[in-house]
């Protein structure tokens, strides 16, 4: 029996075709409606850790590659929507069982965070990495990773709603295990089912870890209801408009979250 116990089947479990969740999630800010009426809609944030989750905030240290620096508007703060929590605690109970935890990069982010990656960061990178792109098809390439931000009550990017987070697992206050990239590695490394497929011959001891380790958290998570990004292994949502496309659900509980002063 390995260290991870009841949880190895998990491990063992795959991920599944990841096409119909890139499908889904296209356009989805536009189709997917906000349901204002619900119960959750107004629910307050709490900040992660204050559940006993682990975390800091990836924007605003500078241990934080490929960036190496703090990023201007970062919270040093974990706010979540206190049902996705709630759920996360739950989560994080289960993987406690096997000596584990959840360890968060990010929850709720700044607009003016979200603005810089998706405006400045991300379009200079691709050009550096000797991209051609332009127009379309350049947004297109920047918005499988980074939300466009936006004040519009109505299509809030994820992160926008305290619903969202980034997150890994590790060994309880020690190594994280092994994903296969680093966190926020915005090329298809990524991808949540990067190491499903992989021949014979170019699987490595290295990337079997990694499929095993990401399988883990992908079911961890989605067994709790939450719904995972096809194209970012660490980034899950609950109850805003990304989960519900990706879930099926009839609306979002979630728009935009207001945050403590």
């Amino acid at each position: 029996m390995t260290p991870f116990g009841a949880l190895e089947e998990l491990r063992n479990r795959p991920i599944g075709d990841q096409a119909p969740p890139r499908a889904a999630r296209q356009g989805f800010r536009q189709r997917i409606a906000l349901a204002s009426d619900n119960a959750l809609f107004g629910e307050p944030v709490v900040e992660a850790r204050a559940l006993g989750l682990a975390g800091e905030n990836f924007y605003a240290s500078s241990r934080n590659p490929p960036y190496w620096q703090p990023i201007n508007g970062a919270t040093e703060k974990l706010w979540l929507r206190r049902t996705a929590a709630e759920k996360l605690a739950r989560v994080n109970a289960r993987a406690g069982a096997v000596g584990l935890e959840l360890f968060l990069f990010d929850a709720w982010r700044p607009r003016s965070v979200q603005a810089y990656f998706h405006d400045v960061w991300m379009p200079q990178e691709l050009k550096r990495r000797g991209s051609t792109l332009s127009g379309a098809a350049l947004n297109e390439e920047v918005e499988r990773y980074w939300a466009a931000p936006t004040d519009d009550p109505g299509s809030p990017a994820p992160h926008a709603t305290g619903a969202a987070t980034d997150l890994t697992l590790r060994w309880k206050n020690g190594e994280a295990l092994w994903m296969g990239s680093l966190f926020d590695d915005v090329t298809a490394l990524a991808h949540r089912d990067r190491f499903e497929s992989l021949s014979s011959e170019n699987f490595s001891f290295s990337d079997q870890e990694a499929r095993a380790n990401r399988r883990l958290l992908h079911w961890l998570m989605t067994e709790e209801g939450f719904a995972g990004h096809p194209d970012e292994w660490w980034h899950f949502s609950w109850g805003d408009q990304l989960w519900a496309a990706l879930t099926g659900a009839p609306a979002a509980h979630y728009g935009l979250a207001v945050i403590p002063e």
